[in-house]
């Protein structure tokens, strides 16, 4: 398989050209004839070998390609769809105005496979880790019904929303995880330093310490002999837990978990759900049929315990059940979800009631996300001030008890 660069005339005689890949020149001249191209020109496409070389460093230290790159890229493909731009111009025009190294590779990829007579679909599941399962099958839906203009300002609607609640989820944890970084550092700073300089002073005394200072002495020395070992379990920990969420089985037993934690559990449902009821009712009112509808959207709310339950309600709608009855049967809805569901499901106004069900839930998260750093800081508080108590004790302790001694003796 080779890369060819080619130069043609198309159908209307315009002076067309671009690259494809073929096994040979006979083969690419019967992809473009078949494109109704003309070819003119037909040349393999050659790369130095020192460019090559030169390239491997600068695309390892490139910057990857962003939701926010993603989100600017529907919005300018709804504005040049709407404004009548055909594709191939409209993708020339932004992969010439970008300035990302990896969104022009990424253009000038999808570039090539629409000169090659792929559907804009086909092009963009080549870069299913870009763009995800439920993006590309909203463009192959827009592409079936003639609505891609509007399949693009609704994908554009769905990323902000994904990037406002991932944003405000980040700030609200942001100040939490600083103060948490804080104390794990100042306890291996007062292990290593403070308390074997205490553990020599009290060495001197003589005298039966206290049970908390010995304890933090005692953690102290072991922190100091088996560090090696200590930082070594804690990597082998951390590998062995990403390689555990990676699986199946993992991955789902912490999703679940991951909606029933103190404080974070019911933010991440809501976020989850609304991200639901958003994809559906984006795919429904596309024109997905439901099963199809269900199936992407089970693999777009990032949730496997979610998921699964989505993936139930797809079966029980196979069956010939009501959405209704399907969607109690996941137990994951509220009444008041279910009860929407129903009135939209007799009205056949489902599209409609799905998008107040998501904008219901966006509102309900961005509310607890608010409260979030309220909820926390207190727990936080808590964990400082006995992490403080445990150290003066441990440390003035045997202190105040021999200052007490000596004074008595004195006496």
């Amino acid at each position: 398989m080779a890369t060819f660069a080619w130069r043609g005339r198309n159908t209307r005689g315009e002076l067309v050209q671009g690259q494809l890949d073929a096994v040979g020149e006979g083969a690419a001249v019967d992809q473009l004839l078949a494109m109704g191209v003309a070819p003119v020109h037909l040349a393999v496409s050659t790369q130095s070998a020192g460019q090559a070389t030169d390239n491997w460093w600068h695309r390892l230290n490139r910057k990857a390609i962003t939701v926010e790159d993603i989100l600017v890229f529907s919005r300018q493909m709804y504005t040049l769809n709407k404004a009548g731009v055909p594709i191939l111009r409209a993708f020339a025009g932004l992969q010439a105005s970008a300035v990302k190294p990896a969104m022009v590779d990424l253009l000038k990829d999808i570039r090539a496979s629409l000169d090659q007579g792929r559907e804009l679909s086909v092009a963009l599941g080549r870069h299913m880790v870009v763009f995800g399962a439920f993006y590309v099958s909203m463009i192959r839906v827009g592409e079936m019904t003639g609505r891609l203009t509007e399949v693009f300002l609704r994908l554009n609607e769905h990323l902000e929303f994904e990037r406002d609640v991932r944003e405000r989820i980040k700030q609200a944890l942001r100040y939490p995880t600083f103060v948490l970084i804080a104390m794990a550092i100042a306890v291996v700073i007062l292990n290593i330093f403070v308390l074997p300089v205490f553990a020599k002073v009290f060495a001197g005394f003589n005298a039966e310490l206290p049970l908390i200072t010995r304890g933090l002495l005692g953690f102290s020395a072991w922190m100091l002999a088996w560090w090696p070992l200590l930082a070594a379990g804690l990597i082998a920990v951390w590998v062995l837990l990403r390689g555990y969420l990676r699986t199946p089985e993992g991955r789902y037993r912490w999703d679940s978990r991951k909606l029933k934690l103190p404080i974070v559990g019911d933010i991440v449902l809501k976020a989850t759900l609304a991200r639901f009821a958003r994809s559906f009712a984006l795919s429904s009112q596309s024109g997905v049929p439901l099963v199809q509808a269900l199936t992407v959207v089970a693999q777009t709310v990032d949730n496997a315990y979610i998921g699964s339950r989505i993936e139930q309600m797809r079966d029980g709608i196979e069956r010939g059940e009501s959405i209704t009855r399907c969607a109690a049967a996941t137990g994951v809805f509220t009444p008041v979800v279910l009860q929407m569901i129903a009135v939209g499901e007799e009205t056949g106004e489902l599209d409609s009631l799905l998008f107040e069900i998501a904008m219901m839930y966006e509102r309900e998260t961005d509310y607890n996300i608010k409260g979030l750093s309220a909820a926390i800081e207190p727990i936080l508080l808590a964990i400082i001030a006995a992490l403080v108590l445990v150290l003066a004790l441990g440390v003035f302790l045997p202190l105040w008890n021999m200052g007490q001694a000596a004074m008595g003796k004195g006496g």
